[in-house]
């Protein structure tokens, strides 16, 4: 499998595709443009993101944000109220567990169920 031509197949920004897994975790790509993305969290799952190509701004609840560049890991912990955002299109990689919601328990118009984001 080729990442970047994987990439190619996703139309929509905050649209994440799964393209494998591993065990009991779901590998995904996304793309990111804007702030569409709401404040939200994932109760019992931890989150990581890797920057294929771009830069990602992260904003963690009373934390300062942070950017994320290409190559970049971080690891959003269960429980923990994020949002991502990106002024120029970023290329982005999930790995995360299969019950994790797009957008945690909130619901918004770029909410996508599992059966969307299948390969």
């Amino acid at each position: 499998m080729n990442i970047k031509k994987e990439f190619k197949s996703i139309e929509n920004y905050f649209s994440p595709k799964i393209i494998t897994e591993v065990n009991d975790q779901y590998v995904k790509l996304a793309k990111i443009k804007g702030e569409d993305i709401p404040w939200h969290n994932h109760e019992h799952e931890d989150e990581l993101f890797h920057i294929i190509e771009g830069s990602l701004l992260m904003e963690i609840e009373n934390e300062p944000s942070f950017t994320m560049n290409k190559g970049d890991i971080y690891v959003v912990k269960k429980g923990i109220n994020h949002r991502v955002s990106s002024k120029e299109e970023c290329l982005i990689m999930l790995i995360e567990s299969k019950t994790t919601k797009h957008t945690g328990d909130v619901k918004s118009s770029i909410t996508k169920s599992l059966a969307q984001q299948n390969y």
